[in-house]
């Protein structure tokens, strides 16, 4: 069993910055497929950025902007946000599969494990 807890979510402006931080309790989470994804009000949960094998992945809208990142030895992943949006706007969540690499990273229902999710709010 993982536990996932999503924290520095808030309000920035367009153009700021926001890191999130996802800490992982239960069991290492080293050789886990490790993913963000949002949903925003009315929409629903879209991939974000994946962390898989040795790769990294992101969604068209946030490449050069968002870089995911993670510590193995904190068992924490990282979703740094720059050159923030109004339409980055959502709910923020962690996720983690248990396996190294996944080719269905993007998949909200490959996920096993999930955070309570956080929120992101960007103004124009």
């Amino acid at each position: 069993q993982v536990q996932l807890v999503e924290s520095g979510g808030g309000l920035a402006q367009a153009g700021g910055s926001l890191r999130l931080s996802c800490a992982a309790s239960g069991r290492s989470f080293s050789g886990y497929t490790m993913g963000w994804f949002r949903q925003a009000p009315g929409k629903e949960r879209e991939f974000v950025a994946a962390w898989t094998g040795s790769s990294t992945y992101y969604t068209e809208s946030v490449k050069g902007r968002f870089t995911i990142s993670r510590d193995n030895a904190k068992n924490t992943l990282y979703l740094e946000m720059n050159s923030l949006k109004p339409e980055d706007t959502a709910v923020y969540y962690c996720a983690a599969r248990n396996i190294y690499y996944s080719d269905s990273y993007y998949r909200p229902n490959e996920y096993r494990y999930w955070g309570q999710g956080i929120q992101v709010t960007v103004s124009s």
